[in-house]
């Protein structure tokens, strides 16, 4: 198990093993966060403080909700709108870089082409 945390540290986030890659998107909200993401089924990830500590954004397609923290203001994770999605997304950049180590890095185009460029 790892744990990430807002700045604040009111979001604290849980997830079952490191990830399998990160991905870094370039669409218009992702690129201005620096988020770095990794993807996890939506049962295997424990996130405290939210909702009360989180405040949702959503934007374009309506497709995720993306929250931060109330009190750092930490970009924390993204959550599918759409009940048939089984994965939500953690960014990574909340948790400690050693517990984390070397880890594939995904470009991801969410500006134009929407897939992978890497």
């Amino acid at each position: 198990m790892l744990t990430g945390t807002c700045h604040c540290g009111k979001v604290r986030i849980d997830v079952p093993q490191r990830p399998e890659a990160l991905i870094l998107c370039n669409c218009s909200i992702c690129r201005r966060y620096g988020a770095l993401w990794a993807f996890y089924p939506r049962e295997e990830v424990r996130v405290t403080g939210h909702p009360e500590h989180t405040v949702g954004y959503i934007w374009g397609e309506r497709t995720i909700e993306t929250f931060r923290c109330t009190g750092c203001g930490c970009v924390t994770h993204w959550e599918p709108l759409r009940p048939e999605a089984t994965k939500l997304s953690v960014n990574i950049r909340n948790f400690d870089p050693a517990e984390i180590g070397e880890v594939r890095l995904r470009r991801f185009d969410g500006a134009d082409k929407w897939e992978y460029i890497d």
